[in-house]
């Protein structure tokens, strides 16, 4: 696996914030980058990834470095009311919502701009700072309706 750039923007994003650049942290980013589009790891799927690359890391320590990565703004952590979270990297996506199955768990995600503007706005009308937003709609996908 290549590791990211020490010119990468996340990577100089942590420094510039004070935060040590281990190895783990390093590869836990890299793992996220790799991921295709729309796809979102539980702490469990992300450390049987760690343990496939050959990183003798606790469960628990990847869900500390996964809460370090959520507050420091890297990583955006969803919760889809399944009993666990998932991670997404938050850089280099747009601004999206998502649409989950109750049955199956199948996860779409969406954009729409109204929601992001109506979140702003509500949060200034309160005096507020958006840090992040996360619209969720629980519903039945087709396959799982026209069972």
């Amino acid at each position: 696996m290549q590791h990211l750039s020490s010119y990468d923007p996340i990577i100089e994003n942590l420094r510039k914030r004070g935060h040590r650049i281990t190895a783990q942290r390093e590869t836990i980013l890299q793992i996220f980058k790799e991921e295709p589009h729309g796809n979102h790891l539980s702490v469990e799927e992300l450390h049987s990834k760690l343990l496939e690359k050959g990183y003798r890391v606790s469960l628990a320590t990847t869900y500390r470095t996964l809460k370090l990565l959520s507050v420091l703004g890297l990583l955006r952590e969803l919760d889809f009311a399944e009993g666990h979270k998932h991670y997404e990297l938050k850089q280099d996506t747009l601004p999206h919502q998502h649409i989950i199955c109750t049955s199956c768990n199948m996860t779409l995600e969406f954009e729409d701009h109204f929601l992001e503007t109506i979140g702003q706005e509500i949060a200034s009308k309160h005096h507020f700072q958006v840090i992040d937003a996360q619209f969720k709609i629980f519903a039945l996908c087709p396959r799982c309706k026209d069972k």
